[in-house]
């Protein structure tokens, strides 16, 4: 591709940071003309100093969070969190210098109407925006010209990333490796001696160096090349696939260090606003099924013989063992301790059988999350059996215990749900949990509420 052509490509990518910062300045006007509305015309709150504030403290609040619109690798449910923070800050500011300059009260229910809106308004922006920014390089336009140094485990964990969302919009021209084992690997384009020359040809933005640690000598003639030609450079740390926590970056004097960050939850903050959410969600959900109860109740009942409910020892937050509640049904037998229920299991009763395929027979583990047993959202608790199975089988098994475990939870709505017939489909499942644990944040439960939901209207193929 040409110069010319690659510079119409990407001639409006410097404007979309201006672009989106304009409408969000038009979302907190809007919001600020929606309130006078329904406020009425002699508010407090209709004066040019208000509206001067406003915007004051919004532009202020842009360059604090205005990178939400360029970075290119953030989930709906960030992006929401981001909005929050951003409110909030707009708040400080704004009723700060308002009590300092103005010698007029607004009525807190009017600020509160606002920010209401406010927030609600710039919420749905943030998140509609990276999806139309998303669309937008789906197309081909905003796109970076990515080179990969290292062509190892690394490297290719890299690149699986980099490639696994169109939306992202890398194009990953090559990469590159010393050693030439990997002259036939589709993408590879030489040794580093090669990369100074291709960066140059192709118009580079970004390389990627996912060499070995100890190849300092290389990192540093890579930086050289980078610096060289004004592209950005990162360098991809050697952790493995088994380390997937987030580091930040501090020093001891000139020393830099990775700190490991403390899991969300192990905050004392997090933990109460959870259990407060959890708390309310299982009253709402107890109090609107209610009326269908006593119809489960008589249904298994007449399917077989047995009690209503079915009790199991599950393994729970830090692996300390609970009795999990779900609506019987299976015939009574000895192996429900021992053996996952399969599709076409002989032990399931029809009417059981309808249980499992909506998830109805999970509506008493509401009673778990009221006594602090399980969350709303969480991994799967899983039998005792397997714990003690699957826990010698993968690695990190029982980090999925940091956190409690939920009715439902990020592997289930990624669809890694029902019987685990290999190995492999266990891992996954693990995989979404400790990534869970490791990222939670509160609207990545209600997304994964709202997704349960909307799986359950749709229908699963692994639900039985």
């Amino acid at each position: 591709m040409s110069r010319k052509s690659l510079m119409a490509k990407n001639r409006y990518g410097h404007l979309i940071r201006l672009l989106y910062s304009v409408v969000d300045l038009v979302v907190v006007n809007l919001a600020y003309f929606i309130t006078l509305w329904l406020a009425g015309g002699d508010s407090p709150l209709a004066s040019r100093v208000t509206l001067l504030l406003l915007n004051l403290a919004m532009i202020i609040v842009l360059l604090v969070f205005g990178n939400v619109h360029t970075r290119r690798v953030l989930f709906a449910d960030r992006v929401a969190v981001e909005a929050l923070k951003s409110v909030m800050l707009h708040a400080a500011i704004f009723l700060s210098a308002g009590a300092l300059i103005s010698s007029t009260d607004l009525p807190w229910r009017t600020v509160a109407l606002f920010y209401g809106i406010f927030t609600v308004g710039l919420g749905t922006w943030w998140v509609l925006s990276k999806q139309l920014l998303k669309w937008y390089r789906m197309r081909g336009f905003n796109y970076k010209r990515v080179v990969v140094i290292g062509g190892g485990a690394t490297g290719e964990r890299l690149v699986n990333e980099l490639r696994s969302d169109a939306g992202y919009g890398y194009r990953i021209l090559g990469f590159f490796d010393d050693d030439t084992a990997f002259a036939g690997v589709p993408g590879y384009k030489g040794t580093l001696d090669d990369v100074e020359q291709f960066v140059k040809d192709n118009l580079i933005d970004e390389m990627y160096c996912a060499v070995p640690n100890a190849d300092k000598e290389n990192v540093t003639r890579m930086i050289r090349v980078a610096e060289n030609n004004a592209v950005s450079f990162y360098y991809v740390p050697q952790f493995g696939p088994t380390v997937t926590r987030r580091f930040e970056l501090q020093t001891i004097g000139n020393v830099p260090l990775m700190a490991v960050r403390p899991y969300p939850l192990s905050g004392t903050f997090n933990r109460a606003v959870k259990r407060i959410v959890d708390i309310v969600g299982s009253l709402l959900a107890l109090c609107l099924t209610a009326p269908l109860w006593p119809f489960i109740a008589i249904g298994i009942k007449l399917s077989s013989p047995g009690p209503i409910f079915f009790r199991q020892a599950r393994t729970g937050y830090r692996g300390r063992e609970f009795i999990c509640f779900k609506f019987r049904t299976m015939r009574e037998n000895k192996d429900s301790d021992v053996v996952q229920a399969t599709k076409d299991d002989p032990r399931k009763t029809r009417f059981g059988n309808l249980l499992r395929r909506t998830n109805i027979d999970e509506l008493p583990q509401l009673l778990n999350v009221l006594k602090g047993d399980m969350s709303l959202v969480g991994p799967r608790p899983h039998m005792v059996h397997h714990t003690e199975m699957y826990s010698k089988l993968i690695e990190k098994y029982m980090l999925r215990h940091i956190i409690k475990p939920g009715i439902t939870g990020w592997a289930q709505v990624n669809g890694y749900r029902g019987e685990t017939k290999e190995l492999w489909q266990m891992e996954k499942r693990v995989e979404c949990d400790v990534w869970y644990a490791e990222n939670w944040n509160l609207m990545l439960d209600f997304k994964i509420l709202f997704l349960t939901v909307w799986n359950m209207i749709r229908g699963e193929k692994n639900a039985f």
